[in-house]
């Protein structure tokens, strides 16, 4: 049995030893290989999930799931040791894993950025956004306050210092809670709020965070619409420089068979979608109405609103966000999604419905709210009352309020499995809903002089077209479907080709909800047929195949008689 618990974190010795156990324990349904080294060496494991006995991955509609490659967001990788956990204990047990595994193939990637998050899981943690790669300069910052757990008490919280100019002041009915200083208000107790953590090369007067060695947010680092670093931070010198990136945009792009992909994040406890940079009026409405389809699935099944990053997610009205994952979407043509997982709000019973805009506004209420959560649910441990520390710049201050780590980053341990438990019902129904290329009807018909006739029907019985994506169509990504016909030694063929081009075939996604404005509209456009003649000895065995690079492969064999 494979020793996984969803109630902690994994560093990465861990998270290996858990992965090559699910290999070893279901030899027939998983393999792991690395798909490239980080910066500093470390393999980046992916596991490959299906009914071996069905057929190879490659032939196969793909799922492909990733988390952390934003360096503390290590409950990413959690959500993908689940989903591993979840197909393989459900293979044989639950129909739709079963149905799922014997038809579909799952590439699971729980941490993209092995480096990073091996700093944060540390005893003395260290966070980056992502790379521990120095960049853009490599030298070693000398000034500047520096987040760092000051006590040793395993926490990093925040330092309150009493200031007359202050920005911040106690609320009147709850003095552990910090609030804003009215615009008009003067003559009161203020504060200043700071990180915990030291400054270095302190000049008694200005604290400013120190901007990290390692400034590479690679996230930022994919081909589409990637920036420089003067309009998108940390995006690194050029597309696809970082040696994590590189590692997925290769096997992602070589891998066609992919059609649905997740990103995963925290937190915000959203689904979000492309685009990043543009409003939905750019996507093509075929494409659109399956994302709102798929989104609204995921929000039933796991709770999460759903929207565009663009309309709901921008961090500035004046900027959009550029060079992130959806490059799948953007250039290959796949469905993308990124899962921002936990939302503290959720838990306070908050209701937000812009997720970036909150942290710049929001009602105090908000705050007492979640402070009641804090105290409630996790006994205390999420927001901590102000206590006195000597700070060796600073003098006396105080340490206290939100550990953002703890309660905020990921979610707090004992809720991490009831957070991450659904998502793997949304990825299963993903996989049951892309194209699938299976046989329809093989007929043999003898003619005159050891002449054959074979016809073959193939037809997409998925919800999605076999191209997936109307955009995998506008930009070439994508072939139609394709037959071949393998002939024995001796034998000839008299009509048809070899290898011919068919066409694409639709699925049900746009299917609409009434057959009231069928009429006339039928068709068979999920069908294709193939013939061919062929002259050849009685008992000769006939290959035939067809395959599609995304809904998959039919073989036949085919022995006349």
């Amino acid at each position: 049995m494979v020793d996984v618990k969803f109630d902690r974190y994994y560093r990465y010795a861990d998270l290996t030893r858990i992965m090559q156990e699910f290999a070893a324990e279901y030899p027939n349904l998983v393999t792991v290989e690395s798909i490239g080294k980080s910066y500093e060496g470390r393999d980046i494991w992916l596991a490959t999930v299906t009914n071996k006995e069905t057929g190879v991955d490659t032939d196969k509609p793909a799922i492909w799931v990733h988390g952390n490659i934003h360096a503390s967001e290590v409950s990413t990788s959690s959500a993908c040791l689940h989903l591993l956990y979840t197909l393989t204990q459900g293979y044989g047990n639950d129909d739709r894993v079963t149905q799922v595994l014997d038809t579909r193939v799952y590439y699971i990637c729980p941490r993209l950025g092995p480096d990073g998050a091996e700093w944060a899981l540390a005893d003395k943690p260290i966070i980056r956004r992502s790379s521990t790669r120095p960049y853009p300069y490599n030298e070693d910052p000398i000034e500047g306050l520096v987040m760092q757990d000051m006590d040793d008490d395993g926490r990093i919280l925040q330092m309150r210092i009493e200031d007359a100019n202050g920005h911040w002041k106690a609320h009147s009915d709850e003095p552990r809670l910090m609030i804003r200083r009215d615009p008009d208000e003067y003559g009161g107790t203020y504060y200043r709020i700071l990180t915990e953590g030291h400054i270095e090369n302190y000049d008694g007067i200005n604290i400013y965070p120190q901007k990290p060695k390692e400034g590479l947010d690679i996230n930022r680092n994919y081909p589409a619409n990637w920036r420089q670093d003067n309009e998108q931070p940390g995006a690194g010198p050029f597309p696809t420089s970082e040696p994590e990136v590189r590692a997925i945009t290769l096997f992602v792009s070589s891998h066609s068979n992919i059609c649905i992909a997740t990103d995963l994040h925290t937190m915000s406890g959203v689904l979000l979608r492309p685009f990043a940079n543009r409003p939905d009026t750019d996507m093509i409405g075929e494409d659109l109405w399956i994302y709102q389809k798929q989104g609204a699935k995921g929000k039933d099944i796991i709770g999460y609103p759903d929207m565009s990053i663009y309309h709901g997610f921008k961090y500035h009205p004046d900027t959009v966000i550029s060079g992130g994952g959806d490059w799948m979407y953007e250039h290959l043509g796949i469905f993308y999604w990124a899962i921002e997982i936990w939302n503290p709000r959720q838990h306070a019973g908050i209701k937000v419905e812009k997720f970036i805009d909150w942290w710049r506004e929001h009602p105090i209420e908000d705050d007492l709210k979640l402070l009641k959560w804090s105290d409630d649910e996790l006994d205390g441990k999420g927001y901590i009352d102000w206590y006195q520390y000597d700070h060796p710049q600073l003098g006396k201050v105080e340490l206290g309020g939100w550990d953002l780590l703890y309660a905020w980053r990921n979610p707090v341990p004992h809720m991490l499995e009831k957070e991450i438990e659904p998502f793997a019902q949304w990825f299963i129904w993903q996989g049951l809903t892309t194209p699938k290329l299976e046989l329809y009807d093989l007929t043999v018909t003898a003619l005159d002089g050891a002449n054959y006739h074979i016809r073959m029907t193939v037809h997409n019985t998925g919800w999605l077209p076999s191209y997936c994506t109307k955009n995998a169509l506008k930009k070439e990504r994508v072939r139609p479907v394709i037959a071949e016909i393998e002939l024995p030694d001796g034998a000839e063929l008299k009509t048809g080709k070899q290898r011919m081009t068919l066409q694409q075939l639709e699925g049900r996604s746009h299917t609409p909800v009434s057959n009231v404005r069928s009429f006339g509209t039928a068709n068979t456009a999920d069908r294709t047929m193939v013939e061919w003649v062929v002259k050849a000895l009685k008992g000769s065995e006939i290959q035939l195949i067809a395959r599609h690079d995304r809904a998959g492969t039919v073989r036949e064999t085919v022995i006349l008689e």
